[in-house]
């Protein structure tokens, strides 16, 4: 057969196991043939590493030896030897799909485990053991059989030989009639009766009460077959049978009425619906019987469940034999009543339909959970309380507490281990099989099992506690990662409140519904064992490794809290900017500048700085321009121990270097407009009142940003989170105080994605105090070169006119004179010169540097107004700041209007604040 044809064939029989489609949808079972064989023949596994396999086991059994578990290797090796002559292709797989089960061998493996894989030995005879052949020929009923005899002679001798005398005559006696009858035949139960006075007749009367069983039914005149009339007694006997799961002859298996019988005094009807009734009952408690009845599960839950319905049935069996009781010798007259014995058994049977009802449910559900049980159980309890039944609600409510009471043994080895109860498959916390670093333990390693459709694994009454049972388990881990964990059993244990019915559910409490005495309950069982370990955690974090001191650090970092440190590194920046120095972008320079500006406020080795090159300018001209460019470059790094990342992860980071670089940047704008270039007396005055009220608004939309950051934003969401703090009971308490505290920080900042046209409007603004100042520069450049020009221009027509009346003076004065003059001055003008230029040389390193500077402000200044008047480009840079001034107020204000985020008010006041520069009058150019 060839591969393909083989290949064929067996994608049938795997259609056929599977997906059971019937031959008569021929199309969709082609269809279902053709997609399995593509994907079998597109399949990319590659083969088994056969050389890998043979090493490992080889390493295997080198490592039985090593452990001292030489028996285990040498077995093991026996049967790889064993198995050479009977190798093919799919060895490899075979025994590396062995290896990827195998669990530790090493320490769990038994050599007493090799017996059970031997086959048992073919057409065997079992053993007859004594205690058989006791028990077939009766010697065990026969007590005396195996007492010690005294064959010690005393004064009871002779009655001794008279009783034998007598016995023997007896046995002479029984064998001469019995003489007929063969030694070796087997006896029968007549043998083995015992004779009694008038048992004869005593047993003629049973067979005759029961006698109805197997009555013959004949047909009436009319062709009807007769039925057999029975007694209420009679009735009553084959009820509580019935009910007890046996079998009778008045119902059939399915507990349905057998037709041939009667109730005696009564019509057919009536029996026939009195029947129907006890019918009914006993097929509602079928399920619940066969179920109790089953083998046991694996699953601990379900064998608590089905101890407690088999200890419902057996007290209700215990009922059902108190009521037969009451009619067996009977001694006198008693009024048998179906009816009242129905209305007896109804609060016993009450709570037993509600349980076959769940058993039901769970059977009709398909890939139910173990703890399915408990949901149902949980809402009959409750169902049962809001009906008023007390008998159904005090059943259901014990059965439900002890099985709960099982399914916390996981819950509680959780959260005061750290670890999983083995064998259990209930749990809803699942483990990472990946390593995460030390600092994700907490997010990373363990999580919440959810189904496919997102559904957490775990009984829905638990929803509102699974948070507080993961978090206190995670605890415990840290904690043995800090190697401050000690066992329960070496501290003192928490006193465990019970969660028994009789302590959930108290007398004083009927009224109370039952998921809120549960839940109040349960609470303060999960507070008995979370609350220890996430306290221990928290002091540790905060005393030992200094959470606190970690987020005073990062306010001083980067919220600037500290404004003097601030300053000192932010005003250092500035410089080299304003400078053109390229030196500074360095990160080991910029961390340098860095620890000596914030060495007050953080500790010098766990800072240090970096540049990302995405944000530098390509010229220092470039790099000041704007605070777009180089200043979002800056990052500013704090190195946190990895118990306090937990808390503060990276991108919580990238929010506060975001913040950071918003301050930069309006700091920035507030440096240049606090330095201005004073004019000169000969600088215009229409000039100097309109640079200096561009420069008064632009100073104060700056101000107002920074007081608005650090008054209204920074100061109170500080004090809010700091409060938070003081009530936190955990780490996730502690990580969510400070990312609530760092969420609305960015959010009242204009930091948003939302807001992020106003926030680039604002940087236009801070852009337009940089363009201020250096057209400011660059027009009192112009006019100091203008000044020095008519300086020149009015020195040189002086120099004329001394020269002509020295020409004069030549003319009278003789030639030697006249020489004489002439080189003295000439002299005296070189010597001037020679000291001039001294004094150039000396300042010429500082003077390039300036002449460059002032040289590249002039040409940026006047590339940005296209060679347009001071005034007019003043102009138009005021028009710039109202028109975004006004987009920003209006911005806010209309955000904050359509907005139900808690920082809408927040922006509506700084609209408010900054509209106040709106309402003032304008200049008038």
């Amino acid at each position: 057969m060839s591969y393909l044809s083989e290949l064929a064939a067996l994608t049938d029989e795997l259609i056929d196991a599977v997906a059971a489609v019937p031959k008569t949808q021929k199309q969709k079972l082609q269809s279902l043939r053709e997609s399995t064989v593509q994907s079998l023949l597109n399949q990319s596994f590659l083969r088994t590493n056969q050389f890998e396999v043979q090493n490992r086991l080889t390493g295997l059994v080198e490592r039985f030896r090593i452990v001292n578990r030489e028996p285990l290797g040498n077995a093991l090796e026996q049967r790889l030897d064993a198995l050479k002559p009977h190798v093919n292709d799919f060895t490899p797989e075979v025994l590396q799909f062995l290896l990827e089960l195998s669990d530790k061998p090493a320490q769990k493996s038994r050599l007493s485990d090799l017996e059970r894989l031997k086959e048992p030995e073919k057409d065997a005879v079992p053993k007859l053991t004594w205690r058989q052949i006791a028990k077939e020929d009766g010697w065990h009923q026969e007590r005396g059989l195996w007492k010690i005899l005294d064959h010690a002679p005393s004064s009871d001798e002779e009655d001794y030989y008279e009783r034998e005398h007598v016995a023997s005559d007896v046995s002479i006696a029984s064998s001469s009639t019995a003489s007929s009858v063969p030694d070796d035949a087997p006896r029968t139960a007549q043998d083995l009766a015992i004779r009694l006075p008038g048992g004869e007749e005593l047993l003629r009367r049973i067979l005759d009460s029961q006698g109805w069983r197997n009555a013959t039914h004949d047909l009436d005149p009319d062709g009807r077959q007769k039925k057999t009339p029975i007694t209420s007694l009679q009735l009553l006997r084959e009820v509580v049978f019935m009910l007890r799961g046996l079998p009778t002859s008045l119902f059939d298996l399915a507990c349905k009425p057998v037709s041939d019988y009667v109730l005696e005094g009564v019509s057919w009807q009536t029996y026939a619906a009195l029947a129907n009734t006890f019918s009914e009952c006993g097929r509602k408690l079928a399920p619940l019987r066969i179920y109790a009845s089953k083998k046991e599960k694996e699953e601990p839950l379900l064998q608590v469940f089905q101890d407690s319905l088999q200890r419902a049935l057996q007290a209700f069996d215990q009922e059902l034999t108190a009521i037969q009781g009451r009619f067996v010798a009977l001694r006198k007259d008693v009024i048998v009543s179906l009816v009242a014995m129905l209305a007896e058994l109804g609060p016993s049977l009450a709570p037993l339909y509600v349980l076959s009802g769940i058993v039901q449910q769970v059977h009709r559900e398909r890939n139910t959970k173990a703890f399915r049980y408990l949901e149902l159980l949980y809402d009959a309890v409750g169902m049962a309380q809001m009906e008023g039944s007390l008998d159904v609600y005090k059943l259901l409510g014990t059965i439900f507490l002890d099985c709960f009471q099982v399914y916390l043994k996981p819950i509680r080895f959780w959260m005061e281990e750290g670890e999983f109860l083995a064998g259990d498959r209930t749990f809803f916390i699942g483990k990472s099989s990946a390593r995460p670093q030390l600092h994700q333990i907490w997010e990373q390693q363990f999580h919440q099992l959810v189904s496919s459709e997102g559904v957490l694994n775990a009984p829905r009454f638990l929803s509102p506690a699974v948070d507080r049972i993961v978090r206190a388990g995670k605890s415990i881990v840290v904690l043995k990662h800090l190697k401050r964990y000690y066992p329960v059993a070496d501290r003192m244990k928490a006193e465990e409140p019970p969660m028994e019915f009789a302590a959930v559910c108290s007398d004083g409490t009927s009224f109370a519904p039952f998921s809120e005495l549960f839940g109040n309950a349960f609470n303060k069982w999960i507070q008995s064992k979370y609350h220890s370990a996430s306290i221990t955690l928290l002091d540790i974090l905060f005393d030992s490794y200094g959470l606190s001191r970690a987020f005073d650090a990062l306010r001083c970092l980067y919220l600037m809290s500290d404004g003097a440190t601030s300053d000192a590194f932010a005003s250092t920046i500035f410089r080299q900017l304003d400078n053109f120095n390229t030196g500074w972008n360095d990160k080991f320079t910029l961390t340098e500048i860095a620890q000596e500006a914030f060495s007050q406020c953080v500790a010098g080795h766990r800072l240090s700085a970096d540049i990302d090159q995405r944000y530098i300018a390509d010229s220092p001209a470039a790099a000041r321009a704007s605070v777009r460019n180089t200043l979002p470059a800056i990052r500013l790094i704090y190195h946190l121990p990895w118990p306090i990342q937990m808390i503060i992860s990276p991108a919580e980071v990238k929010g506060y270097q975001t913040m950071f670089v918003f301050l930069l940047q309006t700091r920035r704008a507030i440096y240049l407009l606090k330095h201005p270039l004073l004019g000169t007396t000969t600088t215009p005055a229409r000039h100097q009142s309109t640079y200096y009220l561009l420069r008064t608004k632009l100073l104060w939309f700056c101000n107002t940003m920074m007081s608005y950051l650090t008054t209204l934003v920074f100061a109170p969401n500080i004090n809010k989170m700091d409060e938070a703090l003081q009530h936190a009971l955990d780490v996730d308490d502690v990580g969510e105080v400070h990312s609530k505290f760092l969420d609305r920080i960015l959010s009242e900042s204009c930091q948003g994605k939302r807001l992020r046209p106003i926030r680039d409007c604002i940087l236009d603004i801070y852009d337009l105090a940089i363009k201020l100042e250096d057209s400011h520069q660059a027009e009192m450049a112009r006019l100091e070169e203008e000044q020095q020009e008519i300086s020149r221009l009015s020195t040189f027509s002086a120099s004329q006119q001394q020269q002509q009346q020295q020409q004069r003076r030549k003319t009278r004065a003789g030639r030697t004179a006249s020489l004489y003059s002439k080189t003295g001055l000439r002299v005296g003008l070189d010597g001037e010169e020679d000291g001039d230029d001294d004094d150039e040389g000396d300042g010429a390193a500082g003077a390039v540097k300036e002449e460059k500077w002032k040289r590249s402000i002039m040409e940026d200044a006047h590339a940005r107004g296209n060679n347009k008047s001071a005034a007019a480009v003043m102009k138009e840079m005021h028009s710039d700041f109202e028109r975004h001034l006004r987009f920003v107020a209006s911005g806010l204000r209309g955000v904050a209007r359509g907005s139900r985020e808690d920082a809408a008010a927040k922006w509506d006041l700084l609209a408010e604040m900054l509209e106040g520069g709106l309402k003032e009058a304008r200049h008038v150019f």
